[in-house]
């Protein structure tokens, strides 16, 4: 009997004690025994940054395909199962395609120590080589320049977008340390779209871009984009483009349609691509709202909303999306990992939903406990109580406001929890 994904991932997790050690010499020798796939790729765009990675992506790829192109995507973490990671000619990878494909990297590597993330991008990459496609969208995973995606000798085009305080134990404590690290995506003489930037993260952006002589597509010097009478207005020196606003909800999402537009530009696409970027693009778990499924009917009153957020600047983003929402009781629903800022991704959120209630991160080893997260809330600002569960905290919420905004928030793996049980997973804890 074949072993289905599941079996051979959890294989996967046992090739290397550390989840996180970044360096590539693990990713080139497995690369060099399944015969090099990053060499076969179509052409590609890599994607770095703290914030707006996947949906950036998501833009980029939904222009694509409304200009009619075949587009492989590569994103990470997953959020309800690991077959979202890889999306082959606008597919996900189907189950028997991923397990074929997981074997063939398992069986190459044999017993040599590799991680999980590491193994996995090896076999996305071969994945995306053998089949046909137009363009190849690579998410980083974490950082950029030690990054098991930062194995392509000349992408199409490179793209960082914010770059923020996050993952500092391994990527360094401060900003142009994380910067350096995002910048380690740019190659030489290939052009790169940045996204808007604290000065001190956009220095070291274009100091690297000119020791490589890439040219930069910088926010705010080769491009601009704003909200004009409820449009995307986007100019630069081709012209000005008035646009939909983006689908996806929240403010910042014009900076992210922003660049994956300036991103179809250097890509030499036209007008159905700038179009489907902004009206056709879909990134689940980012204030994405939950109106059928199992735990929407528990609340049929209230609004159910979902976001993977989780950190200081998600938390500002996340509030000023909340600002743009006709007023109504708003309440969260909050699991954070303790490895996160967590005063600083609550502090922007208290004035916008001054209740919350607090969870543990179900099979997650390093989740803050319900009454932690409760006790830095408080501190935050917030009313803050504790649940066992999400089950649990929504029906709390609506046992004394059943018309009530319910926003789940703080982890993309509480997030992920949120899609299972909708999808009608049993609950743990």
């Amino acid at each position: 009997m074949t072993d289905t994904s599941d079996a051979i991932l959890a294989r996967m997790m046992a090739l290397h004690p550390k989840v996180i050690d970044l360096t590539l010499d693990r990713v080139w020798r497995l690369l060099e025994a399944v015969g090099n796939p990053q060499n076969r790729l179509p052409p590609v765009i890599h994607i770095a940054g703290t914030n707006g990675k996947g949906s950036t992506q998501a833009m980029i790829r939904a222009g694509l395909e409304a200009g009619g192109a075949r587009v492989h995507a590569y994103t990470s973490p997953h959020l309800a199962r690991f077959h979202e990671r890889i999306r082959l000619a606008g597919d996900l990878i189907t189950e028997d395609a991923l397990t074929h494909v997981l074997d063939r990297c398992y069986a190459a590597n044999g017993p040599d120590p590799i991680t999980y993330f590491e193994i996995t991008t090896v076999a996305g990459l071969l994945a995306m080589a053998e089949t046909p496609a137009d363009f190849t969208l690579l998410e980083v995973g974490l950082g950029g320049r030690l990054d098991a995606t930062n194995v392509i000798p000349k992408p199409a085009l490179t793209i960082i977008t914010p770059v923020d305080l996050d993952h500092q134990q391994f990527l360094g404590d401060t900003l142009p340390e994380i910067a350096g690290e995002k910048a380690g995506i740019i190659k030489r003489g290939v052009p790169c779209i940045v996204g808007p930037q604290q000065e001190v993260a956009m220095e070291i952006i274009e100091a690297q871009a000119a020791r490589l002589g890439a040219p930069l597509l910088a926010y705010g010097q080769h491009w601009h984009v704003g909200e004009e009478r409820g449009r995307l207005v986007y100019q630069d020196d081709h012209g000005l483009l008035d646009l939909p606003l983006p689908v996806l909800p929240g403010p910042h999402q014009i900076m992210n349609a922003g660049a994956a537009i300036a991103a179809l530009r250097a890509l030499g696409q036209g007008e159905a691509a700038y179009e489907g970027a902004v009206t056709q693009a879909t990134w689940p778990a980012r204030m994405q709202r939950l109106r059928k499924g199992d735990l929407a009917n528990l609340a049929p009153q209230a609004e159910l909303w979902l976001d993977g957020g989780h950190n200081p600047a998600a938390g500002k983003a996340i509030a000023a999306t909340l600002d743009t929402l006709p007023k109504r009781p708003t309440h969260l629903i909050c699991g954070m990992l303790n490895t996160k800022d967590i005063a600083g991704y609550l502090r922007p959120l208290s004035a916008h939903a001054p209740r919350l209630t607090a969870v543990s991160i179900p099979g997650e080893a390093a989740t803050l406990s319900a009454q932690d997260t409760a006790d830095h809330a408080r501190r935050a600002g917030f009313q803050a109580t504790t649940a066992a569960s999400v089950t649990e905290a929504i029906a709390q919420v609506i046992e004394q406001t059943p018309s009530a905004r319910i926003l789940v928030c703080g982890s993309l793996y509480l997030a992920g929890h949120v899609l299972r049980l909708n999808d009608g997973a049993p609950e743990t804890t």
